[in-house]
């Protein structure tokens, strides 16, 4: 018999069940002062709702459960592996939330604020700062299609991380009508938007020449990726990107999208009381397909990956109930942040 957990879990020795312990009430603490109310749901998932989840790579690191008994049996014997699983572990709690909400909306106060922190799974490759079960911390805003949904999921999320030690970070902002509008501007087709996105959002490790490479390689036309580069090199130039893109793209963009980044970066800025930097990022994308308008991470000087990261998902709750809610999420890397803390005494 084995003593270690497996790949990709942890036991947890007193003292740092305790340091855990303390950052849960903590969080808890904090986002209740500020009006959010805490739920739980369960770590198991129907398949098809995690299938069509739009959760991105997420998508292929899902723990699926097998079916049992007769079911199983059944299903070896169609020889369509499809066919063999009928739940699985949650890998977010996004997903889960929205299947909440729309079970239980008529006994929701609305807009509905919410505290998740619960155990998610991915059938991830471990390393430091990946594993396969961990805690996620999120909060959400449910009903609620004015951006000051998104000034407060900020402030939250801020002042939560200057209580517990952290200062200087930077919170990168951005919006996916903005990343859509940059790549219709350029003449890529709507069709490929999601692979220019995956391509652009490796910015930070290969550069500005380094993604014109590769969407050269994968048969981009050479046109558009000039045109695409150019917006870059532009905002390099300019003192405000955001006005910058709004007057370059013109109705390329979609409208509000520069209204609404400006309106938030001004509130969160004239009202935080936490020490950290507001930064328009036009190369943030985030991983989810289900974002449909703002999207922001926040990063630590030295430590690679963000540490929180989240956005505005008004689609999610319609796959459920067939009318859109507008919503929208940030969610701490709890473990990360943990990390950060004993590392730093």
């Amino acid at each position: 018999m084995k003593i270690t957990p497996v790949k990709g879990t942890n036991d947890y020795l007193p003292a740092q069940a305790e340091l855990r312990n303390y950052l849960q009430k903590k969080i808890c603490e904090t986002y209740e002062q500020a009006g959010f109310q805490r739920i739980a749901t369960p770590i198991i998932e129907d398949i098809e709702n995690l299938d069509k989840s739009e959760g991105g790579d997420n998508l292929n690191l899902i723990f699926k459960v097998m079916k049992r008994g007769e079911k199983l049996k059944k299903a070896i014997a169609s020889q369509n592996p499809d066919n063999i699983a009928d739940m699985g572990l949650r890998y977010d709690l996004t997903l889960p939330l929205s299947r909440y909400y729309a079970n239980n909306r008529a006994s929701l106060p609305q807009p509905f604020k919410v505290i998740q922190m619960d155990r998610v799974y991915r059938a991830e490759r471990p390393q430091k700062g990946r594993l396969r079960e961990f805690i996620q911390c999120d909060i959400d805003i449910l009903g609620d299609p004015t951006n000051l949904a998104e000034i407060e999921l900020i402030l939250a999320t801020t002042t939560l991380l200057g209580k517990v030690g952290f200062k200087g970070f930077t919170v990168h902002i951005n919006d996916r009508r903005i990343l859509k509008g940059m790549a219709k501007y350029s003449g890529f087709d709507e069709a490929q938007y999601d692979e220019v996105f995956i391509i652009l959002d490796k910015m930070d490790k290969i550069g500005l020449d380094g993604v014109a490479k590769e969407l050269a390689s994968n048969g981009f036309a050479e046109e558009s990726i000039e045109r695409y580069m150019g917006l870059f090199k532009g905002l390099n130039e300019a003192e405000d990107g955001v006005a910058y893109l709004a007057e370059t793209l013109g109705d390329c963009l979609e409208g509000g999208a520069a209204e609404n980044l400006k309106q938030i970066c001004e509130a969160v800025t004239a009202t935080t009381q936490a020490s950290f930097k507001l930064q328009f990022d036009p190369t943030l994308v985030r991983g989810m397909s289900y974002y449909t308008g703002t999207i922001f991470e926040i990063g630590v000087e030295g430590f690679p990956g963000s540490i929180a990261g989240g956005g505005r998902y008004d689609k999610m709750v319609g796959k459920f109930t067939g009318q859109d809610v507008p919503a929208c999420g940030f969610s701490i890397g709890f473990e990360r942040i943990v990390l950060l803390l004993m590392e730093s005494g």
